[in-house]
C-alpha cells in the first residue's frame, strides 16, 4: 500500500531553517509528481510546492517562493522541502503528497515557528 512517512519538523526561530523529508513506499515513486502542503490553525490546507516526476518542473506558493526549495531523489524515494528563512507565519502541520487520481497524504509533521 501507499505510505508517505514524514520526518524533520519541530521548532524553530524566525529566520530559522527546517528541512522535511517524506519516504514513499508502495508504488513506483518516479512515475508521479509530489507536492508538499501545509495546514495553518483554522485555515484550510494549502498548497506550499510541487515537483515534477523527473524533478525539472517546480512550483511554489507566492508565499515561500525564495525561500522553499522542494527537491527529490528518485533512487531513494524520497521528497524533501528545505525551508530557509522561515516566519512566524510558516507555523503549520505541513503534509506530504501524492495524487494518483486518488490523493495519499504523509502523516503531517508539526513546523512551529517562535521565539
Amino acid at each position: 500500500q501507499v505510505q508517505l512517512v514524514e520526518s524533520g519538523g519541530g521548532l524553530v526561530q524566525p529566520g530559522g531553517s527546517l528541512r522535511r523529508s517524506c519516504a514513499a513506499s508502495g508504488f513506483t515513486f518516479r512515475s508521479y509528481a509530489m507536492s508538499w502542503y501545509r495546514q495553518a490553525p483554522g485555515k484550510e490546507r494549502e498548497l506550499v510546492a510541487g515537483i515534477s516526476r523527473a524533478g525539472h518542473n517546480l512550483n511554489y506558493a507566492d508565499s515561500v517562493k525564495g525561500r522553499f526549495t522542494i527537491s527529490r531523489d528518485n533512487a531513494k524515494n524520497t521528497v524533501y522541502l528545505q525551508m530557509n528563512s522561515l516566519k512566524p507565519e510558516d507555523t503549520a502541520v505541513y503534509y506530504c503528497n501524492v495524487n494518483m487520481g486518488v490523493r495519499y497524504w504523509g502523516q503531517g509533521t508539526q513546523v512551529t515557528v517562535s521565539s
